[in-house]
């Protein structure tokens, strides 16, 4: 059941659904109605209509006149998403090396720092969510506003496909210690060892997605 806390009920709804489509709980072509999504999460129809049109105006649901078509993430997506992620992820990189500050450094170090521990104790989810704030923080360290508001969806979208990496155990270790060499360029303010490191980091994940789709 949704939690009412200080965030709008409308935008704990429309995280909430958007986390459950993108990760795969809810299947491309499964239909969902006003219904069952309140009957689901336990608030009136208002939030959810609300919920259900923001989604459908990021492209990953569709109405069809007897309930809202889950859309989710296609191939042809994945592939179009990483490659916008090398190209502008490498940027943003690259400048997080030459913008940030001393203090968000140390937070962008804490957070490594945490992945590497939740990896030593096998702990897919914590790992997880490092992850996520790692390149979040890196987005934000870039100074760019419009880098962040391009860069975060697109990372969210990839969600299921990237918990297929976190459950890789080798992938994983690969991710963290790949995490590592773009921390270090960031705090050596070396811009291009930041965004060849990150190009790589990029580049071997979709490689990994891309075999795990094919076994």
């Amino acid at each position: 059941m949704i939690q009412h806390k200080t965030v709008s009920l409308a935008d704990q709804v429309f995280e909430r659904m958007e986390t459950d489509i993108l990760s795969g709980k809810y299947q491309r072509g499964e239909i969902l109605t006003e219904s069952k999504l309140s009957a689901e999460l336990g608030v009136s129809r208002t939030p959810i209509r609300e919920a259900l049109r923001r989604l459908e105006q990021e492209h990953i649901i569709e109405e069809t006149g007897k309930g809202s078509l889950v859309l989710g993430i296609t191939e042809r997506d994945l592939e179009d998403i990483f490659l916008i992620r090398k190209n502008i992820e490498c940027i943003a990189a690259a400048f997080a090396a030459e913008r940030r500050s001393k203090e968000q450094l140390e937070s962008l170090r804490e957070t490594l720092e945490l992945q590497e521990f939740y990896l030593e104790k096998h702990d897919a989810e914590q790992i997880k969510q490092m992850d996520n704030r790692f390149h979040y923080m890196i987005y934000q360290l870039c100074g760019s506003t419009a880098f962040y508001d391009t860069l975060v969806p697109l990372h969210k979208k990839i969600q299921k496909y990237r918990r297929i990496s976190v459950e890789s155990g080798s992938r994983a270790t690969q991710s963290v210690k790949e995490h590592r060499s773009i921390f270090e360029a960031i705090a050596a303010g070396d811009s291009a060892a930041a965004s060849k490191a990150t190009l790589e980091h990029i580049e071997n994940a979709h490689t990994h997605i891309k075999k795990k789709g094919k076994q």
